[in-house]
């Protein structure tokens, strides 16, 4: 065992020796409950205007995590935490008498405790807790990360996030702003006359995506079902069904490759809104995350409407100088690839593959305002309209920020003979060898064919827009246990 392994191990025994004498003293150091208490940030707030030296008949009861202790003779100071910030206790002898102030400073750091007492403002003007009572909440059994160097490794911050949270006051803001993230999108929403509604994590038929999935069994129904890729089709069958507007803000699993924007699970939302097309859902996109940036306090880029607007077609040809609408065969294409030295793999790729090969690599890492781009070849969508005016694409668009894929978007396709033939093409696909494809789905063409009206849809991915809004990367920093590999 190395020199650092018995340190722990000497200090993981000393906190159990702690333990078990405060049981030997009658003390539970797991107790069931503290009611009434305020958050420590509320106290701060109520005191802002104490002036130093002034103390205060205001009463509090507070709890949290003990991360740092200064003793100085007859009194100490002790900074304690919780979710909405730090405030620190003056504890003192004469206060809480010999034996309750030896056992309070005697405390390792880490533990909880819950404190009673009233506020007051330190000469050197700090507003602190002076306690007239506290109670150990929870015995911490393992020592915080070292309070100077803080916890910076990022396989132990992904893999222990509970130590991440306690350890970085930044690790503990990003989650908050996420769920004030998450709360605007819904209530953006809400308002818009959308209702929020569950559909199957498990399905029978994968869909709504192009992309690998996890496969899982079944055991009371004895069957093969897969994690859902996508909320899309269950939720074209809710607008069919007369919903008219639904939306789905959950989680996603596609079982493919991890990169600083990609992660298998994943959290999306997706609406829904009948009677609309991808021109009304792109200014409402704009709306919804307007929304989320002002809950999210100073985003590094501006979300102000309206964003920037380009064609597919135009933004690789400006970017690449490849015009893919001039070179529909997939050789073609993939010789002018090769001619200008585009770092793409083109061997055994189709050609709807090379032209999302271009957008991925000339184009998107250059989005760095907000912009859509419209109009996409149909071989890239097949749940999309065709394009009232240009042939042989679809009504749809992809948002983009900070070099990322935001968003996407349909003018949804409603025919259904439309839909089965393009289901048949993407099943012809599969038996080429193409493993990313939509797999044949009966019972959604049997709901188009009840009708569907006229609809819009959007998924916006929720990870991605709160990387933007708060400005960090990579994507797993704004997941909360994201999955890793075996230690």
């Amino acid at each position: 065992m190395s020199g650092e392994d018995h340190g722990l191990a000497d200090l993981l025994a000393a906190r159990r020796a702690k333990l078990e004498r405060l049981r030997a003293d009658g003390i539970d150091p797991f107790p069931h409950a503290f009611p009434g208490v305020e958050p420590l940030a509320a106290v701060t707030a109520a005191h802002a205007d104490l002036e130093a030296g002034q103390e205060t008949e205001s009463a509090h009861r507070v709890a949290g995590r003990i991360t740092a202790r200064r003793e100085a003779g007859r009194a100490a100071f002790i900074d304690l935490v919780d979710r909405s910030g730090r405030l620190q206790l003056h504890a003192r002898v004469d206060e809480l008498g010999d034996e309750r102030f030896d056992r309070l400073v005697s405390l390792d750091l880490g533990d909880l405790i819950g404190v009673d007492g009233v506020a007051i403002r330190t000469r050197r003007g700090e507003l602190s807790l002076r306690v007239s009572d506290y109670t150990l909440l929870a015995k911490s059994l393992r020592p915080l990360p070292d309070k100077h160097h803080g916890l910076s490794d990022l396989e132990t911050r992904f893999r222990q996030r509970e130590l991440d949270l306690i350890a970085n006051e930044q690790a503990r803001e990003l989650f908050t702003t996420r769920a004030r993230i998450i709360s605007a999108v819904r209530a953006a929403l809400d308002s818009d006359g959308f209702i929020e509604v569950e559909t199957p994590v498990l399905q029978p038929i994968y869909g709504g995506a192009l992309a690998r999935p996890f496969t899982t069994h079944h055991n009371a129904l004895d069957r093969k079902l897969y994690l859902r890729i996508a909320t899309e089709l269950y939720l074209k069958r809710c607008i069919v069904g007369g919903l008219e507007r639904v939306y789905e803000l959950g989680k996603d699993f596609r079982n493919e490759g991890l990169s600083p924007k990609h992660n298998p699970e994943f959290t999306m939302v997706e609406w829904y809104a009948a009677y609309s097309d991808y021109e009304d859902e792109a200014r409402r996109l704009e709306r919804v995350v307007a929304a989320a940036a002002a809950v999210a306090g100073e985003p590094a880029i501006d979300f102000s409407a309206p964003w920037h607007r380009l064609t597919l077609r135009d933004a690789i040809r400006q970017e690449s100088g490849i015009d893919f609408a001039e070179l529909r065969e997939r050789e073609a294409l993939a010789s002018a690839i090769r001619e200008r030295r585009i770092p793409i793999e083109t061997d055994g790729a189709s050609w709807a593959k090379l032209v999302d090969e271009l957008l991925s690599t000339c184009v998107e890492p250059k989005l760095q305002e907000p912009t859509f781009l419209f109009d996409y070849p149909v071989e890239l969508s097949p749940f999309a309209k065709a394009h009232r005016t240009e042939p042989g694409y679809v009504e749809r668009w992809e948002a983009f920020a900070g070099g990322i894929e935001l968003a996407n978007a349909f003018s949804e396709l409603n025919d259904p003979d439309e839909q089965r033939a393009r289901f048949v093409q993407q099943r012809e696909q599969a038996a080429g060898g193409d493993d990313q494809t939509q797999p044949f789905d009966e019972a959604f063409l049997e709901a188009l064919e009840l009708g569907m009206p006229p609809t819009g849809g959007v998924g916006l991915g929720i990870d991605r827009l709160v990387m933007l809004l708060a400005g960090v990367s990579p994507i797993r920093e704004v997941i909360l246990f994201p999955a890793m590999r075996d230690r």
